[in-house]
């Protein structure tokens, strides 16, 4: 797949229908600059605008990902067939973004009772300290995981757990 060449396919698609990159971000509902990725092939749309993006400009989703154009429309089952792939990325992006929610919220939360003892003296003496530099550590433990969450790293950590897991499973069945 060569994103310079679907690139310049999407900005020739562009121009044939008489379009800035700003008019066609308010259409997709992207910012101009996404666009403007798009078109230098510095980056890709996701699934589901690629579809919308086939569907805008009658071409068929095949002709998007060759960067060129072919006969035909796009085969209706090839459609929904993609559209779920995109639900199910959308999906898998929700269920990582409550699990970041539910993160923030543990951190809060103990950063706020660190706060308590910490401004209350208590956090110098005995057990009363180890609960606050429990509560610290918490809250620094959340702030790398948000940091992981909203970062592209995530994906690289679910892709080696899941070749982990995928073998893990494959050895346990040839026992």
């Amino acid at each position: 797949m060569n994103q310079q060449k679907i690139g310049s396919f999407l900005k020739e698609l562009r121009k044939e229908k008489g379009l800035t990159q700003e008019q066609f971000s308010e259409i997709m509902n992207v910012s101009g600059r996404t666009v403007s990725r798009w078109e230098t092939g510095s980056n890709m749309p996701d699934l589901d605008i690629l579809v919308m993006i086939s569907e805008y400009y009658n071409v068929e989703l095949k002709e998007l990902l060759n960067g060129e154009r072919e006969s035909g429309k796009m085969d209706k089952d090839m459609k929904e067939t993609v559209l779920k792939a995109a639900d199910y990325s959308n999906d898998e992006k929700m269920r990582m973004m409550k699990k970041l929610h539910i993160f923030a919220w543990i951190g809060v939360i103990s950063f706020i009772a660190f706060l308590i003892l910490e401004g209350t003296g208590l956090a110098d003496k005995g057990i009363t300290g180890n609960i606050a530099d429990f509560c610290e550590g918490v809250s620094f433990g959340m702030l790398i995981t948000a940091v992981i969450y909203t970062s592209n790293i995530i994906y690289k950590i679910n892709a080696v757990k899941k070749r982990i897991y995928g073998q893990n499973h494959t050895i346990g069945r040839d026992e």
